[in-house]
């Protein structure tokens, strides 16, 4: 089904939040044969990774990344993509890539209105808070971190109870509802600073990285 653009204009003008498929329509599913075009145009594509993917296999690949660099040119699309993405992904159809920190900040600087996220669900998450007015678009809403997903807005509000007046430093690498919780949002780099940054003789809650967390303990002093 695809919607008019009337229909989502009139939408968003109302302010009524609208998916994508509202936004934007649903496109059809694009013909996947391999065909001369395609391979004359992914030719040099291939290049990039043919140490990582056998030439058999290319054929099942190409067609993919052809329709998206196209559809992405086409919609006004950038692709963000984390450095754990497959070779095809990564050097095909990536247009910025990096850590979850370099892509977050990559994406306050795109001009393009739809940024797709390939990574994991609180990495597009945070696009979208750094870019409201964006969409962002994420492959797989099943992509998920074992370590996001270790921890919830609710617990958060749990501790918080069981420890009034302490302050909450939370990893960057959790979800919205984590993030809105907590007081302090830091990233590995600079996880030292923002606990030295609070004063000295406050306890403080660092979650949810027990590692990171021992870490910025071992270096501060802190309990």
């Amino acid at each position: 089904m695809t919607v008019s653009g009337e229909t989502s204009k009139s939408a968003i003008r109302s302010g009524k939040t609208v998916s994508a498929a509202e936004k934007f329509g649903v496109l059809d599913m694009p013909d996947l044969t391999y065909t001369d075009e395609i391979a004359r145009d992914t030719a040099p594509l291939y290049e990039l990774v043919k140490h990582h993917i056998p030439a058999i296999e290319w054929p099942v690949h190409a067609p993919y990344v052809w329709w998206i660099n196209k559809l992405k040119k086409e919609r006004n699309a950038v692709i963000l993509a984390h450095n754990y993405q497959t070779p095809e992904i990564y050097h095909c159809v990536a247009d910025i890539k990096g850590d979850s920190l370099q892509l977050a900040r990559e994406a306050t600087m795109v001009d393009e209105e739809i940024i797709v996220q390939c990574g994991v669900h609180f990495m597009a998450e945070t696009s979208k808070l750094l870019n409201p007015e964006k969409t962002v678009l994420i492959p797989d809403m099943r992509a998920g971190c074992s370590l996001a997903e270790s921890i919830t807005g609710a617990d958060v509000r749990l501790l918080r109870e069981a420890n009034p007046g302490v302050p909450i430093v939370t990893y960057v690498n959790t979800s919205a509802d984590v993030k809105a919780e907590s007081d302090i949002c830091c990233t590995s780099s600079n996880a030292v600073e923002v606990v030295q940054s609070i004063d000295p003789d406050r306890e403080v809650l660092f979650l949810p990285d027990q590692f990171l967390g021992a870490h910025v303990k071992r270096v501060t002093g802190r309990t």
